[in-house]
Formats: structure tokens, sequence, C-alpha cells
């Protein structure tokens, strides 16, 4: 097997390990719908098996079907998420003996799958890169799925490095075009694509996300009860659901407080915020006298590289992410504190634009001048038009095998289980 092949052989060992990892819980927790909002964390195990099965070994390797009878109950467009305790979706011990044989048969795929082949499922490995980022993505919104169950004890914590205060608070990106988007990364998506001149005029953006302490101005400060701050459906928003404060922050003797993973604990202030929706991101915004960035000066200041005249798969160039340059890849259970990565730093001198928080922006979701959907329309075209926001960045939750400068993430703006934050951006004053 090629050194390539050993590469993905290990990814696929990495990401099953991780959906395994949370799922080793009584079988009561995983068949249990925590949230109407999220599905039972046993649909997500045997959810990521059949996807596996659908791609790898029938599209790609031309194989017999091995249980196509439960292809709608694990088709993600079939079923609300709501309503997918009612189908009679595997149980824990069937689930993982259904996902280990199809991982048995994608590695003989593997095996013999040639990496030439001129069909775009096989080409550069497209379609283990397709499956292997899919898991992970599955394996956050398992996280998800526990933060909301409340249960102690079942997801890993772990050490981050210290804040580093001090440094400026925001930096400038003059104006100028980039390429947006890529024609190079194999295993990017086709929202990603095509890659695609933007001229933008020049701007500020926050060097770091907003943190929990700025966040806490905004609410003793009255944010949540001026509309002056939000937009219409926002403000009818946060007054039909009662929304005060983050998802999962309590008041408690005049101190804010925080439930992670079943524990309450002190707000660290010095953190990113997350759990906020896109409509409390603008809204603080707002009050701060700014704007959430438009997705493309997102990408810009995270990754344009003017002087070399080419975009950088991360904020720091193009090699893979470290312990010294990003938190991701869940090394510890929440955002690191402010400034904790400056060797992490974006081309601008912008930092943490890669992991702690998924960031919202000010855009749209739609596709790019020239997109071509692949390999199929419910990944992304769907989705396209006036009901989502994008999101950029990656969060402490998301693996690095499933995160670069390009990537694109996005969902409604009310949505805030999710791991979400924000930074603000301002327009440049005229020279």
């Amino acid at each position: 097997m090629s050194d390539f092949k050993e590469r993905i052989a290990s990814e696929l060992l990495a990401v099953r390990s991780r959906s395994l990892t949370y799922t080793e819980a009584e079988d009561d927790l995983l068949v249990r719908q925590h949230s109407p909002l999220m599905s039972p964390l046993v649909w997500d195990l045997a959810h990521v098996g059949n996807y596996e099965e659908l791609w790898v070994l029938r599209e790609a390797g031309g194989l017999t079907p091995l249980r196509p009878e439960i292809d709608d109950i694990y088709d993600a467009f079939k079923t609300p998420r709501k309503d997918r305790p009612s189908l009679p979706i595997l149980g824990p011990a069937e689930a993982r003996r259904y996902i280990e044989g199809v991982r048995g048969r994608v590695l003989d795929v593997l095996d013999a799958v040639d990496f030439d082949d001129p069909a775009p499922l096989r080409r550069d490995g497209f379609v283990f890169g397709l499956v292997i980022q899919h898991e992970h993505q599955h394996d956050e919104t398992m996280l998800a799925t526990l933060q909301l169950s409340k249960e102690p004890g079942l997801v890993r914590d772990g050490r981050l490095p210290p804040a580093r205060p001090g440094g400026p608070a925001e930096v400038y990106v003059p104006a100028g075009p980039f390429l947006m988007g890529t024609d190079t990364q194999p295993w990017a998506y086709d929202n990603e694509r095509p890659a695609h001149r933007v001229d933008l005029p020049a701007y500020w953006i926050d060097r770091l996300p907003v943190g929990n302490g700025a966040y806490a101005a905004f609410i003793e400060d009255g944010g949540y009860h001026d509309p002056r701050w939000w937009t219409g459906e926002g403000w009818e928003w946060r007054q039909r659901q009662g929304v005060f404060a983050p998802l999962f922050w309590t008041k408690d003797g005049g101190a804010w407080h925080r439930t992670r993973f079943g524990r309450t604990e002190p707000v660290p202030m010095d953190e990113p915020v997350q759990h906020v929706s896109w409509y409390e991101a603008d809204a603080y915004a707002r009050w701060a006298g700014r704007r959430l960035p438009t997705e493309a000066e997102w990408e810009k200041a995270c990754g344009w590289d003017a002087g070399a005249g080419r975009a950088r798969k991360y904020p720091w160039g193009d090699h893979e992410p470290t312990l010294e340059l990003a938190n991701l890849g869940h090394r510890a259970a929440r955002p690191a504190p402010l400034g904790a990565y400056p060797a992490g730093a974006g081309p601008y001198g912008t930092e943490q634009m890669i992991g702690d928080v998924w960031e919202w922006t000010g855009t749209w979701f739609d596709g790019y001048p020239g997109f071509r959907s692949f390999p199929y329309r419910e990944y992304s075209e769907v989705f396209f038009g006036r009901d989502h926001r994008v999101l950029r960045g990656g969060s402490w939750a998301a693996d690095p095998a499933a995160i670069r400068t390009t990537f694109r993430n996005w969902d409604h703006p009310i949505r805030r289980q999710i791991f979400t934050g924000f930074r603000c951006a301002r327009d440049a004053e005229p020279a």
C-alpha cells in the first residue's frame, strides 16, 4: 500500500476511534433524543457507516449493497432530526457491527483503487476524503448532542495554552483583490470551488474572536433589551424565545456561570464566547459600533498572502496544524484563552481564525460563480439562498482533516447549540 493510502487508512482509523469514543455510553443515553434539534447518538453512529457504504462501496467500488433496506432510515433528507426516534433505527450493538462490516470492505476498496483514475470520485482519493470529513462533522454533532444531554463525565477535557494579554484589538487589511475559494485542494467540497477573484475595499477586522468578558459587557449594558441593536427578525426571535445570554449561561449571585458537558462552572472571561446565534453576534457588533465581516473579508484576512500572490491552506502556511498553532481536534472540550496561539497568526496578524469557535459572517450561503454540484446536490446546493448564514474557521471540536482556510459551514441564524462565536469588522476610513 502506498504512503498516501497508508495515510488515508490512518485517517479512517482515527475518525472511527473518535466516533466510538463518543458513543461509549449506556444504551439508554445513545437511543434517547436529548433535544429535538439533534438525532439520537446511535442514529449518527449508523449513519456514518451507511454514508460510507453508499459512497465508497457502492459508488466508487461498484459493490453490491450490504443493507439497502436501511438507506431511507439513514438518509438525512428523508426524516427531520426531531422525528428520527420514531424510525426503526439500529440499536447500539447492531450499529457497531454494521459500521465495522462496512469499514472492512472500505479498506479492501482502498487497497485496490487507482488514484489516477479519471473518475472524479476515485481521483486523488476524493471519496475517502468525503467520508473522512463527513464522519468528523458528525463527531462534532455528537459532541453538541452530548453537551445538550447535560450528563457529566462523558466528554474528556484537556490542557490548553494560557491567555496572552495585550496586542492590538484589530488589524488592517488593505484594499485589493484576492483569490477566494480553491481549485487545488483535492478534498475540498463543491461549495469551496471554483477559485475566483474578489476585489475588496480596505477594512479592519478583530485580531481575536470576541471574548466572554466583552460579551458580558454587552449583556450588562442591556444589549438583550434594546431593540436598536437587533434586526427585526432577531428581535422577534429574542422575545419569543426569552433569550437573555448565550446558551448554557446562567447568573448566580451576580456572576455568570455556564454548564459545560454536565458541569457548572464560572464563565472564563478570557475565552472566546461560544453558543451564540447569528442574531446575537450581529446585535453585539451593532452595539460595539461594528459589523460582522463578510465571508470574503474573513477568508482574505485568514489566509491571503499578498506578497506571494496566493492563498495559504491555513493562516500560518500550508503545513498541518500542531498543538502550538491552533485548538482543533478536541484537544480540550472548550475554546482556548484569547491570544493563546500567536504562532498561528495569519498574514495580516489575525489570530485564532482556525479552531476554538466557528465564526458567524454577514454572508448568506450561496454558490460561487461557476459553481457545480458534486457529488450530490444535497451536500450544498439545496441550502443556497437566504435561510442559512455562513460560518468559518472551525471550532475546538472540528478535526484538522476537515478544516482549511476555504472551508465553508452554514446554519440557520437562530442556531446556538453548535460551537459558534464571532469576531467583528469595520470599514476603513477613506484615505
